[in-house]
Parts: C-alpha cells; sequence; structure tokens
C-alpha cells in the first residue's frame, strides 16, 4: 500500500498508479456536489460555469453560514495561504453523504465534465467501477462521522454555482491536507466493496454448511 498526494487538477496517468486501499491526500482545489445538484446538471441540462476538468467531487450537502463576501479575496492565491471567504459564505460543517444514489452520475460526470475523483461513503457499483476503468477515475472513501475532521481540510468556500439549488449548490472549496482518503474504487477494476462483499458471502456459506443449513 502506498500514500499519494494529489495537486488538483490531476492527470489520467496520476488515477492510474492508484490502487485498492491506497490513502490519498489532495491539496488545492475540491468541488462539491450532491443529488439535485446532479439531477439539474444532466437530466435537466443545465451547465456550470466552473471547470472539473481532472477535479475531485465530494458527495456533500454542507452546513454553511452567510457572511459578507470579500471580493478583494484573490483566487490567484496558493490555496494553502487562502484564509478569506470570496463566496459570501464559510462553512460550519461539511461532512460527506452517502454515494450509492448517485451511482448513474458517475459516468456523465467524468465523460461530460472530466472529473476523475468521486469522494463519498459506502462506495458505488459496478457502473461506476467500469466508468473508472474505462475513463481513468476512482472513488475515495471517508469513515462516516467524519464531518467535524473533513471541515478542518476545507480553508474557504471560494465561489458557489448554481445556487438556487443550496444547500446542494455547487461548492468550490479550497483545501489543505484533504486526508488521508483510502483509495475505495480504482481504475484497474478494484473495489474494496466488492472483495468485502465476496469475503462476507464466503463466510456466510461456511457458517451455513457448518450448521448443516448450506
Amino acid at each position: 500500500m502506498a500514500h499519494h498526494i494529489l495537486h488538483m487538477p490531476a492527470t489520467e496517468a496520476d488515477i492510474r498508479k492508484l490502487r485498492v486501499g491506497d490513502t490519498v491526500t489532495l491539496q488545492d482545489t475540491l468541488f462539491g456536489i450532491r443529488d439535485a445538484t446532479q439531477i439539474h446538471m444532466f437530466d435537466r441540462g443545465r451547465r456550470t460555469r466552473f471547470d472539473l476538468n481532472g477535479h475531485a467531487v465530494i458527495h456533500t450537502a454542507p452546513n454553511v453560514r452567510k457572511v459578507d463576501p470579500n471580493p478583494s479575496a484573490s483566487l490567484a492565491q496558493e490555496p494553502a495561504t487562502r484564509g478569506t471567504n470570496h463566496s459570501g459564505y464559510e462553512a460550519v460543517c461539511i461532512g460527506t453523504t452517502t454515494s450509492d444514489r448517485m451511482e448513474r452520475f458517475t459516468r456523465p460526470l467524468m465523460e461530460r465534465e472530466g472529473v476523475r475523483i468521486i469522494i463519498g461513503k459506502g462506495g458505488l457499483r459496478e457502473d461506476s467501477a467500469r466508468a473508472f476503468q474505462e475513463l481513468g477515475g476512482c472513488y475515495l472513501a471517508v469513515i462516516g462521522g467524519a464531518a467535524a475532521l473533513e471541515t478542518t481540510w476545507i480553508t474557504a468556500i471560494e465561489d458557489v454555482d448554481m445556487d438556487d439549488l443550496n444547500p446542494e449548490s455547487l461548492w468550490r472549496f479550497a483545501i489543505r491536507d484533504f486526508g488521508p482518503l483510502i483509495v475505495g474504487m480504482d481504475s484497474h477494476g478494484g473495489s474494496l466493496y466488492r472483495d468485502v462483499q465476496a469475503s462476507v458471502e464466503a463466510k456466510r456459506a461456511a457458517v451455513l454448511a457448518k450448521l448443516g443449513a448450506g
């Protein structure tokens, strides 16, 4: 197992180096997205003004509060030093939601928007696994209940698009040392979730056989 530090945006070559069980820390930029965002993008034809090519998205509807926007905050600064909120929002708690119900959006996120990394909890299914393998993407897992910690990895809410969907807007976060996250699904067909399921089924079969109920 290896640890990788990725500065966003990432290339396909960066992603192809990752293997299930590796850990990853992300730097610079992360986009927050959720059900309503993707329904509007892919079912209703809305386009975002953000360039998501090569970037990571996290399944989230963050808890934020309104603040006076700071138009003098420079987005040209290094993300690690960007502490001001250009967007008019600041983070209260930015956690991760379950990914499974957003399974059908993996491929369009990658094909249309160029997304390379999806972050969430609970994993995705076989259609996503095929998209990661064919297009060069991966799924990074967050352990449930880690929202308070995740929030400390976000230095600012830089910008927001589709804010009529708030809190399921499309958020642009500045991040520093976001991780370590576990590679749950890689670009080579590997899946921790498939492996765990197979292990559970094998143990169940063994127990039933021992009880004479197999």
